[in-house]
């Protein structure tokens, strides 16, 4: 990937909520094409909301305003980023869109096809362009994708992700006595985020599909040429964790793609407990060509750190050469600079928001579902 211009004019951003986790509007300030001038938030969200939204404020030496679209037109702006709840992520990225402004979105889009398509209406309608976060950039991936540009493998006939985080989520699946209240879902995920591990965060419960699906799912879409799910098995299971028990919703789940060119794709993937692993987690690409196949680690290139009284908790294996977050804010700039498309767009989102749907359809009547069939 070539450089952003940094003789160019700086990129003005605003960020629209941050009550997730703030990992996209620190990779975006570190790059150095992108200014951050506020931070925003509807007046009317909860207290919780205001909170960290004020700390990434403060953090940051920015103000915290409480009227988005007051904020929007008292600042000159170009850009936007919204980290909320999964369930506003197009609401705010629609304001962003309509006021001319481009936008980086934080994973999922949105679990809701129709929000997909009343976003990907306003950035037609403005001709801004959208970035939404992914982990393509990782090194493992990137190494992927040359190998199959390359032809090294042949052309590509199969793929299998695995996709295992190894964290908790809360007490273990039959933990929860005869006559205990079931766990209420936006509780269990204000509490994990102190671990970090409250990816599912607000009002509405999201397995594990719609948590971080659309990360490997990313991969396969890259990988095949951006080739879409056609049909879709599935089966799910709330596994390990009671919160996912008691919300109805996947911690584990095996899904089967028929996709375009006639692939075939795969993935395993789950929120498998701190128990199951001794690093993150299991997460490796398989890919079957006619003239070959190979296996990557995601994790690689890594190092393994040992020490006396090391916490029990702290993960021994350290990923190394990892620039994804600057390289997505690089995508970034250079998308708004005309000279490249987003690595993933609102587009190319939407196909991965149906392909989770139809999996969570298919999981519930045991059979096959047509992922087209989900846009008529």
């Amino acid at each position: 990937m070539k450089a952003t211009d940094r003789s160019k004019s700086p990129i003005k951003v605003a960020i629209l909520s941050v009550v997730k986790h703030a990992y996209l509007p620190r990779a975006i300030a570190a790059h150095p094409r992108f200014q951050l001038q506020f931070v925003a938030d509807h007046a009317d969200r909860p207290e919780w909301t205001h909170e960290r939204n004020q700390l990434i404020a403060d953090e940051f030496g920015i103000p915290y305003l409480r009227n988005v679209q007051k904020a929007i037109e008292d600042h000159e702006l170009d850009a936007v980023v919204v980290s909320s709840e999964a369930e506003r992520h197009c609401d705010l990225a629609i304001i962003g869109a309509e006021a001319g402004l481009h936008i980086v979105v934080d994973k999922p889009l949105s679990t809701r096809l129709e929000n997909c398509d009343r976003l990907i209406q306003a950035i037609d309608y403005s001709g801004v362009k959208c970035l939404v976060w992914n982990r393509n950039f990782l090194p493992a991936i990137i190494q992927a994708r040359e190998a199959v540009e390359s032809g090294k493998i042949g052309k590509l006939a199969a793929l299998h992700c695995d996709f295992y985080f190894s964290k908790d989520a809360g007490p273990p699946v039959g933990s929860r006595k005869e006559g205990d209240p079931p766990i209420n879902w936006l509780d269990r995920q204000l509490e994990a985020h102190l671990d970090g591990s409250d990816g599912g965060v607000g009002t509405e419960p999201m397995g594990e599909l719609q948590v971080e699906g659309l990360y490997p799912l990313a991969y396969i879409r890259m990988l095949t040429g951006e080739a879409r799910a056609e049909r879709v098995f599935a089966r799910t299971s709330a596994h390990f964790h009671q919160a996912h028990a008691d919300n109805q919703v996947d911690d584990l789940a095996t899904v089967t793609l028929e996709m375009e060119h006639g692939i075939i794709a795969s993935l395993c993937i789950g929120r498998i407990g701190a128990a199951a692993h001794p690093d993150i987690g299991e997460i490796k690409l398989h890919l079957i060509g006619d003239k070959g196949a190979m296996v990557i680690s995601e994790a690689r290139p890594e190092v393994a750190i040992y020490y006396r009284d090391q916490p029990p908790t702290e993960f021994k294996h350290k990923r190394i050469a990892d620039e994804n977050n600057y390289l997505l804010a690089e995508n970034f700039a250079r998308s708004i600079d005309g000279e490249e498309s987003p690595v993933l767009d609102a587009r190319g989102a939407r196909d991965i928001c149906a392909t989770v749907i139809a999996a969570l359809q298919s999981a519930q009547c045991g059979k096959s579902v047509d992922v087209q069939n989900l846009n008529t």
